[in-house]
């Protein structure tokens, strides 16, 4: 998997993507991570990249000259797909992180400021992602998630490509709440049944707690 991602902060991903399971993931050829700067391709000696909006109005936008001439230095592989993360974009979600795991190349577009001259979107057609309904200074952290996420679906990344299978969300469930040592912590102790060796009754333990957490916490995923 080759994620390309246009940034004006491109070290911001860089950093992220050199620590941790990432690290690890890009170490072992499991993912590449590229970053282009649409500041590289501007016309101005200045590498300026946004500018005041046409009819008025608070903030810079970004201009699509950079943007586009950046976009289209990128070499598109086969089964590429191109990603603007934005506020008013479908919300990420599990079905989507799958899909998207299908791909050798995700292209991912960072925006700033007041967001992107709307050519942009008009030339290169980018499917819109977002992270929830709210908005953020930059498109950096967004698309870290969407890169961290999707990275856990490829075999290599995790240790065990099991350890997602019962990620929150991986079936529609919330995940099971987890224990580890010591058995008795200022005077709660694991459960019984996780000390007993019986792995049938530690599944059916498991699935009724992801039953209940899920009714509790998220019940319009019952739904």
């Amino acid at each position: 998997m080759r994620f390309d991602v246009l940034t004006l902060f491109p070290e911001m991903i860089e950093s992220h993507c050199s620590y941790s399971i990432l690290k690890r993931a890009v170490e072992n050829s499991v993912i590449e991570v590229n970053t282009i700067n649409p500041r590289d391709f501007t016309l101005d000696k200045h590498r300026k990249v946004d500018d005041t909006p046409y009819g008025g109005g608070a903030g810079m936008v970004l201009m699509p000259q950079p943007y586009v001439d950046a976009y289209e230095s990128v070499e598109k592989m086969p089964n590429s797909v191109t990603i603007m993360l934005s506020p008013q974009g479908e919300p990420l979600c599990e079905k989507i992180v799958k899909d998207l795991a299908g791909y050798e190349q995700i292209i991912c577009l960072c925006g700033h400021y007041e967001g992107f001259d709307e050519r942009i979107r008009e030339i290169i057609k980018p499917r819109e992602i977002s992270l929830g309904d709210f908005v953020l200074t930059g498109g950096e952290l967004p698309a870290l998630c969407l890169i961290d996420a999707v990275s856990r679906k490829l075999e290599g990344t995790l240790g065990k490509i099991e350890s997602a299978e019962d990620d929150s969300f991986s079936d529609g469930l919330l995940e099971y709440p987890q224990y580890t040592k010591p058995r008795e912590f200022r005077g709660l102790k694991v459960p019984e049944v996780l000390l007993n060796g019986n792995h049938k009754e530690i599944n059916e333990f498991r699935y009724q707690q992801r039953l209940l957490r899920t009714k509790a916490r998220r019940p319009d995923l019952l739904e």
